[in-house]
């Protein structure tokens, strides 16, 4: 059985979401802040995380990292209001795998649930313990980048995803399209504006190497140079 740490501070809504997951046979721990939810966490066993972001104590942006932190693999889906650029891209930043607009349905609301755990699945499948490439070597189980120099650099659920998928395809171009299905599963403005945050932030990591690069090819994708 599926199980889900819920975090939502609104009682009514909370019980009506809780009460119709368990109806679909999910396992659901609802907690009403951020801060009781970052504390029973690391003991919760939970398989996914839905957080509403504005919330009592400890916002869900926060509440995300601070999840993060104890658990680099786990998905964590958004409930949010707010729909701007700034505020998705913040969520992705924190830690979020995909984030559901207010008011939603359960039939929508189980899908995107599915959708990332099954996406989470496929990439621990997919995972060798380690990929050495240029001067680097990237452990994917770990999220761990380890630089010329020695030193580990933690990766984010994102970072990882899309380094996993370049290094698939060496001196090669990967669509974006094909990122954006794989890690956040659909190809929308928010999603791809969200993607090049994450490009940006790869190739500073990879600076220590001048034999390694992501070049953009306009309109296509990414090519890999190793």
């Amino acid at each position: 059985m599926t199980k889900i740490l819920y975090v939502e501070d609104e009682p009514a809504l909370g019980k009506i979401v809780k009460e119709s997951l368990q109806s679909r046979n999910y396992d659901v721990i609802m907690v009403e802040d951020g801060l009781s939810a970052l504390k029973i966490f690391p003991n919760s066993q939970a398989d996914i995380c839905v957080l509403d972001i504005m919330l009592p104590k400890m916002d869900g942006y926060t509440l995300a990292a601070g999840i993060r932190k104890h658990s680099p693999q786990i998905p964590i889906l958004f409930l949010t209001a707010k729909s701007q650029v700034e505020d998705v891209l913040k969520g992705f930043q924190s830690g979020g795998n995909d984030y559901l607009k207010k008011p939603f349905s359960l039939e929508e609301l189980i899908a995107r649930i599915e959708n990332l755990l099954i996406l989470t699945d496929s990439q621990k499948n997919n995972q060798k313990l380690e990929i050495p490439f240029g001067k680097f070597i990237f452990n994917p189980s770990r999220y761990e980048l380890k630089e010329p120099n020695g030193e580990i650099r933690r990766l984010s659920h994102k970072e990882a995803g899309i380094l996993t998928i370049l290094l698939e395809n060496p001196n090669q171009t990967t669509e974006r399209k094909k990122i954006l299905m794989q890690l956040w599963g659909d190809d929308s403005y928010f999603n791809s504006r969200n993607l090049d945050v994450y490009i940006t932030k790869l190739r500073d990591y990879l600076k220590a190497d001048r034999q390694v690069e992501i070049i953009t090819i306009k309109g296509i994708g990414y090519y890999f140079s190793i």
